[in-house]
């Protein structure tokens, strides 16, 4: 019974994406706290249910959030979808109108995750994605376009976990991550957030005017300040002369005898430690000394892990 009632909780939230714990308990015949019980096994499954504590709070889902993809092959989704429309045709309930229209678009949406635009081919997932960040990605895209409101959970590089909500204008790539550059009501300026922190997002149906902006007015050198950067020198070795060309740039390597070395300021952010580290013993940093004392002191730690 507990895994179908799991279940029901899933499909209701993805028909209204929204609903509160009350409703969930009446539905099922049990109490709040076994609802939020089964919420909270949900989510360490894997699942992007948040609680929005308050009066206007509830149960929710991201937007973003779709079967995973093979669920069900295209017989069974027409046979589903074919019951529920005719379940719709004699009780006209609106959340299972939702739940087909959901349906029918995972039938679509159930494609290799690829995209073409003009001469660059565009493969947005990542290692190991089960289309949940692609989705994200696809759910702001469409936002842009059709200039929607909407509402994120942003977890910080503090942690600190806050609701907001963004009027989304660019989507940038840049070194690797996703941004978006969105107007944050919550702070009444542009800023870009990383798409990696958001952890859901919920359309608003609310539409709004876009601001017009130049492409200068976009951070893209928002890490170029003297607490943000750092200026290093690192020797390679031929077995990591490919990563360091991929990471660095093949330009700003050099060749010196049978070793390699590179020049080049980096945003001096918390991931910095952790590319140098995954070049492997063949890459040394060499300048400034703070930096290989960080990479030296993580290396240490991550030794004594092992030895544990």
């Amino acid at each position: 019974m507990k895994y179908q009632i799991m279940t029901g909780i899933l499909f209701t939230l993805l028909a209204k994406r929204k609903v509160s714990a009350g409703e969930l308990a009446g539905k099922y015949d049990v109490s709040v706290r076994t609802i939020y019980r089964y919420v909270d096994e949900m989510t360490v499954a894997g699942i992007p249910i948040d609680v929005a504590r308050g009066a206007a709070g509830g149960i929710y889902i991201s937007d973003a959030f779709k079967l995973p993809k093979g669920l069900l092959t295209k017989e069974e989704y027409a046979k589903a979808i074919e019951a529920m429309l005719a379940m719709n045709e004699q009780i006209d309930d609106p959340t299972l109108r939702s739940a087909i229209e959901k349906l029918s678009a995972q039938v679509k949406s159930e494609r290799q995750d690829l995209s073409l635009s003009g001469n660059i081919l565009v493969d947005s997932g990542t290692w190991g994605d089960t289309g949940r960040f692609s989705e994200k990605l696809a759910l702001l895209e469409r936002a842009i376009d059709e200039r929607e409101a909407i509402e994120i959970d942003y977890i910080s590089r503090e942690g600190d976990r806050t609701q907001r909500k963004i009027l989304p204008h660019l989507l940038v790539y840049k070194q690797n991550i996703w941004y978006i550059y969105a107007y944050c009501t919550m702070r009444g300026a542009f800023r870009l957030f990383k798409l990696g922190r958001i952890f859901s997002l919920l359309k608003t149906g609310e539409t709004f005017e876009r601001v017009p902006f130049r492409r200068e007015d976009v951070p893209l050198t928002f890490w170029h300040d003297s607490d943000h950067a750092v200026y290093a020198l690192f020797e390679i070795m031929p077995e990591a002369l490919p990563y360091a060309q991929e990471w660095l740039g093949i330009e700003n390597v050099r060749k010196n005898g049978n070793r390699y070395s590179a020049e080049v300021t980096l945003p001096d952010d918390e991931s910095l430690v952790y590319r140098v580290l995954s070049a492997g013993a063949g890459f040394k940093v060499v300048s400034p000394a703070s930096l290989a004392e960080r990479v030296k002191k993580e290396a240490e730690g991550i030794l004594a892990g092992y030895r544990n």
